[in-house]
């Protein structure tokens, strides 16, 4: 195992695992960080993986520097094993698409000579792995997402896009987890929340996860988010 740190600031450690976002960094990623959110040393203020890095903060003292943390970060991860990863949780976001929730729905098809149905049918029919957390509270960073339908990024960002609106950039998908500016192509909204304020764990999804997106009608969608919302 073969790792590359460099500095970050006066308080970071940037701990790369590799050039290319695969299964294996992936899971490399996954094990480093569980095995220093596991140790116990005070030093270490917050790990925070990556696609394919770990970047961990620190204590910063006249006699704790970073040629100190990363010996330790060293000899912490030395003996270290690549998790058994169990099977992953599999987590099923429902989608209503098009219409107001999914405006960019039939650019979508229209940039892949394919029909809204085709689109909606390619995007629903596959199984994702979320890559990381990150941009937003709880947005998460989802591939696997079948070429056939990746499109470019607005020329225009919009200035405000709903909470929950599920969008396309290039190969990736995704879920804006609050409402917020962005420049992805928005094909649909899903009524369950994925930034989770008032919880341990505030985000519903985490690296390592899978997703299937489930398409669903309006009236669906006007019930499910009624349930979820109703005593908001």
């Amino acid at each position: 195992m073969e790792l590359t740190y460099s500095p970050l600031g006066d308080d970071a450690i940037v701990i790369e695992v590799g050039s290319d976002i695969t299964k294996e960094t992936t899971n490399l990623v996954r094990s480093i960080t569980k095995q220093l959110e596991e140790a116990t040393n005070d030093e270490i203020v917050e790990v925070i993986p990556a696609f394919t890095t770990v970047t961990v903060f620190y204590e910063v003292t006249t006699q704790f520097k970073y040629k100190d943390i990363k010996n330790l970060l060293e000899e912490t991860l030395v003996e270290m094993e690549e998790l058994e990863i169990k099977e992953q949780r599999t987590v099923e976001i429902p989608v209503c698409y098009g219409g107001d929730h999914g405006p960019d729905l039939k650019f979508v098809a229209l940039h892949n000579k394919l029909t809204v149905e085709e689109v909606i049918a390619i995007h629903s029919k596959g199984t994702y792995a979320v890559n990381m957390i990150g941009f937003a509270p709880g947005f998460p960073f989802i591939g696997g997402m079948s070429g056939s339908i990746a499109t470019p990024r607005r020329s225009t960002p919009r200035l405000r896009i709903p909470e929950r609106t599920v969008g396309i950039a290039g190969i990736q998908t995704g879920v804006y987890p609050i409402e917020t500016p962005g420049g992805w192509q928005l094909i649909g909204r899903t009524p369950i929340d994925l930034f989770l304020p008032y919880e341990k764990i505030p985000s519903l999804l985490q690296a390592g996860d899978r997703i299937v997106f489930k398409p669903i009608t309006q009236e669906e969608y006007d019930q499910w988010e009624g349930k979820s919302h109703a005593t908001d």
